[in-house]
């Protein structure tokens, strides 16, 4: 896990604070914030001193650094967001058809014809 700084910004921008303020009423120095910029782990006295500061939890300013999870992430957000808009959907064909909108139309085509031949296969 990371901080991101632009959502950390955004969270401080909104309660009114630079993230120089920020920081110094967190009791953060600027060295230690930089490092927690940019390790890829970060310490959790710091990141709790933070979200102290902002009245949120970490969460709020952490991100996943393998873009795998955050892809994931998003694509079971939309499918639940679809699912509650019309309940009468199976999730798992919701979940199926925005990965596969994920891919590149060739990828799409070569993965229906593979299918496709698959199940002439089984007649």
């Amino acid at each position: 896990m990371r901080i991101d700084l632009n959502r950390l910004r955004m969270l401080a921008g909104e309660r009114g604070l630079s993230l120089t303020a920020l920081l110094a009423k967190a009791g953060v120095s600027k060295t230690a914030f930089y490092h927690l910029v940019h390790k890829s782990s970060v310490l959790p006295a710091s990141l709790r001193a933070i979200g102290e500061m902002l009245s949120v939890r970490p969460g709020a300013f952490l991100t996943e650094e393998n873009p795998d999870v955050t892809k994931i992430r998003r694509i079971l957000s939309l499918t639940d967001r679809i699912v509650a808009s019309d309940p009468k959907l199976d999730r798992d064909n919701v979940r199926l058809t925005l990965l596969l909108l994920e891919e590149k139309p060739i990828q799409r085509l070569r993965r229906s014809l593979i299918r496709g031949r698959k199940s002439d296969l089984h007649r």
